[in-house]
């Protein structure tokens, strides 16, 4: 076959030639400079890309061999990510000679489905056509192939389509298959959202229960964080009644709701046991309590991945600044007993697992008396709030706390909400900043503006350095 540039005929001759093995092999002469910079795996993705039903339907076996850098490359028809769709199936008319192949991806702008001609690519997003740039084409969750082989190319050139009856066709035929499609990504738009809603609520009660971690307790002991959930606290014997200590088991309930981790009763995954030590931490780490009163402290391991490690520790305890005496030195949780006068005191404890070793610290207050908590102590305790958005646009409020319900309402209408939105990040600093202002509000009732500014401040500090 012999073809020229600027001809469309060509000419066919017979040449007696042997080849080394079945197949046919083509030879061209004269290319452009810049085809030359063509690699043979650059080829292949086209090929695969350009002729993938071809290829598959007529089960033709290609090999691309690249003598510059001596390497053959098989072309493969192109494989799509995602879910297939085959719930899809009789969303096209019956007599309908249109192709669906369509996949189901997480969104991204790379998606898109290309439109194809008896098995040859014509163009690669089909939302370029004017009559397609919507949903479902152009949202970026589908990726594939739609083939109507009837549709007519523009002459010269097999890129381009005719808009004519046919494509109108296309259109009519495609319409069902088009409203499935968007009823489809809607739920996966809405699963996800979910998903994120989760994932956001998690990351900021885990940096507020870690923030919780280096504040001192008894200046913000709210929704029970510190006690665990249906315990009690127990007043030793011999203690003044501001004092209070920790019963061995509500201790270990609040470390582990302090540390933001979970203790299902079934069994757990793999991925759920504890690796080798990694880190160390005090809990909790700052406190303040009477003179002569005591504090149950309690060494915290954890893995890289921040899960509690449990199994083959040893702890040393020691006070490492101040007055005071710890008792059972060697144990996981340890008593601090304060002296009989004010001052700071530092406990400091060593948790070694075979060769490795983590330190850490606490800071502990020792006061001549302590101010009563208000509200008494039988008040009810619900948790670290969840949250929820309510859409008011035009109004100036950006979050309230819903007492009844324990739910933070986030209005996503307020055009701060929308600003942060476009960043992930940013939006979770956002929703945390406002968590922080209404467990503030909620829970230093009745002090000054200055003073309350102050604990925003110091609460949004603690708790933003821990956002993931």
């Amino acid at each position: 076959m012999h073809l020229r540039k600027g001809d469309p005929a060509y000419r066919i001759t017979t040449r007696p030639a042997l080849f080394a093995e079945p197949g046919t092999e083509v030879l061209i002469k004269g290319i452009l400079p810049g085809i030359k910079n063509f690699s043979g795996e650059k080829i292949q993705w086209y090929l695969a890309a350009e002729l993938r039903d071809r290829i598959r339907h007529s089960g033709v076996s290609i090999r691309v061999v690249d003598r510059t850098s001596r390497m053959e490359f098989r072309v493969e028809p192109r494989q799509f990510e995602g879910r297939l769709l085959h719930e899809l199936d009789g969303s096209l008319p019956a007599q309908s000679e249109v192709y669906a192949e369509l996949y189901l991806h997480a969104h991204s702008p790379a998606n898109a489905v290309s439109l194809y001609r008896s098995g040859t690519r014509v163009l690669e997003n089909l939302s370029e056509i004017s009559g397609f740039a919507r949903m479902p084409w152009a949202s970026g969750y589908v990726q594939g192939i739609i083939d109507a082989p009837f549709l007519n190319l523009t002459p010269g050139t097999r890129l381009g389509i005719i808009h004519d009856s046919a494509l109108a066709r296309l259109a009519d035929e495609l319409a069902p298959l088009e409203s499935r499609l968007a009823k489809i990504i809607e739920d996966q738009q809405r699963a996800e959202e979910e998903r994120a809603t989760r994932d956001v609520l998690r990351s900021v009660q885990g940096a507020l229960k870690e923030a919780l971690l280096a504040l001192p307790a008894e200046e913000y002991d709210w929704f029970d964080l510190h006690r665990g959930e249906g315990s009690h606290r127990v007043r030793a014997a011999g203690q003044s009644e501001s004092v209070e200590t920790w019963p061995e088991d509500d201790l270990s309930t609040a470390v582990e709701a302090l540390s933001g981790e979970e203790n299902p009763h079934g069994q757990r995954q793999f991925f759920e046991f504890a690796g080798p030590l990694f880190s160390a931490t005090i809990s909790p780490k700052s406190s303040i309590i009477e003179t002569g009163g005591s504090r149950a402290l309690r060494a915290v391991a954890r893995d890289r991945s921040r899960r509690r490690v449990e199994h083959n520790l040893t702890y040393a305890w020691a006070i490492a600044e101040g007055q005071g005496t710890l008792e059972d030195a060697n144990a996981e949780v340890t008593t601090f007993h304060a002296a009989i006068e004010p001052g700071l005191a530092r406990a400091e404890v060593t948790v070694a697992q075979g060769v490795v070793i983590c330190k850490a610290e606490a800071q502990i207050t020792v006061a001549a008396s302590l101010v009563p908590k208000a509200g008494g102590s039988d008040s009810s305790y619900q948790g670290l709030p969840g949250y929820t958005y309510h859409k008011a646009a035009g109004e100036l409020w950006r979050s309230r706390f819903d007492a009844e319900h324990n739910l933070v309402v986030i209005n996503n209408g307020h055009r701060d909400f929308v600003y942060a939105a476009r960043n992930k990040m940013l939006k979770l600093r956002y929703i945390c900043r406002l968590f922080a202002k209404e467990l503030v509000l909620k829970n230093f009732i009745g002090i000054q503006p200055d003073q309350l500014l102050e604990r925003l401040l110091e609460l949004t500090l603690y708790s933003e350095e821990n956002l993931r």
